[in-house]
């Protein structure tokens, strides 16, 4: 015969005290995950608001064209996607903008690697020598294009001149299309690898001294100090810094707008120029929206390649 359910007297009973630290762990675990949630509140509303609702936005718009026509919008769903297809400068805008990333992303990283190292050393000027490349900091996108644009000018730039005092031939930088890219790469490299210097510096200055001490002591010369204990520790900061760094650049716009307007020959004629033209001056803003639905698309693959390449592996 099965057993009978025990009686109340004979089932187990919790102490009250158990009870009552159970109770306060849940209580403090809800507490706690409220607590983070009222913290984050404001940053997750402005990511909705600011991030998340232009992208739906904008990935909306893309399925509509103007009909002049009618004076409204009409839906057209994908169509818009299936001509950027079909369409050559479509595809010569994102060859020049891969192209482009493809040649900056490892220049900047690296200069702001062997800045950081430069900065991160103990000698007379170092202050000085900080200070130096923090300058490029204060001037925006904007300013450093236009006082690139007059130093780089063919007729009485500075550098032209410079260049005509040492006996050499002016060049035509802006108005070439083998040079015009490299000046590009050139401005947006000055103005952003010391923002990116910060961030190398902050890593390489939280690595312990006892790792680089202790493998001196074992006879490694700095060459085997920074290529196997520096290096290796700063994977994660390099990572954040080239993944960060090659979102921006795919969406480099200033100079190309300020210099070179796309040229000379969509030389330089990025994705993100690519579509301000479609949007405002040939005022198709469902074409244009639907360029940078595909600009942030290839965005994404790249980064996640970056991520699925770079990341460190878990211990």
């Amino acid at each position: 015969m099965a057993r009978l359910a025990a009686s109340p007297a004979e089932q187990p009973r919790v102490a009250p005290a158990a009870r009552g630290l159970w109770y306060t762990v849940r209580t403090g675990r809800a507490s706690a995950w409220i607590a983070a949630y009222a913290l984050l509140a404001p940053a997750l509303i402005g990511l909705a608001v600011f991030r998340l609702y232009p992208i739906a936005l904008a990935a909306w718009g893309s399925l509509f064209t103007s009909s002049y026509a009618e004076g409204a919008r009409v839906f057209v769903g994908l169509d818009n996607y299936r001509y950027l297809l079909g369409e050559p400068t479509f595809w010569t805008s994102v060859w020049v903008t891969l192209k482009l990333n493809l040649l900056i992303n490892p220049i900047q990283v690296a200069l702001a690697l062997a800045l950081a190292v430069m900065a991160d050393q103990r000698f007379p000027g170092i202050r000085a020598y900080r200070t130096l490349f923090f300058i490029p900091l204060g001037v925006s996108v904007p300013i450093a294009s236009i006082i690139w644009r007059i130093m780089l000018d063919p007729n009485a730039g500075l550098v032209n001149s410079l260049l005509l005092t040492l006996g050499l031939p002016a060049q035509p930088f802006l108005t070439s299309k083998d040079q015009a890219i490299w000046v590009i790469i050139l401005i947006a490299t000055w103005k952003g690898v010391s923002f990116w210097m910060i961030f190398i510096l902050a890593g390489l200055q939280n690595i312990s001294q006892d790792l680089l001490e202790a493998a001196m002591l074992d006879g490694a010369s700095p060459v085997q100090r920074f290529f196997q204990i520096t290096l290796p520790l700063l994977r994660r900061t390099l990572l954040f810094v080239l993944v960060t760094d090659t979102a921006i650049n795919f969406l480099l716009f200033a100079p190309v707008y300020l210099l070179t307007a796309g040229g000379p020959s969509l030389s330089t004629n990025v994705l993100m120029y690519e579509a301000y033209k479609t949007g405002f001056v040939y005022a198709d803003m469902g074409t244009a929206l639907a360029m940078v639905m595909l600009l942030l698309l290839i965005v994404v693959v790249v980064v996640a390649l970056e991520f699925r390449l770079l990341q460190p592996d878990e211990a």
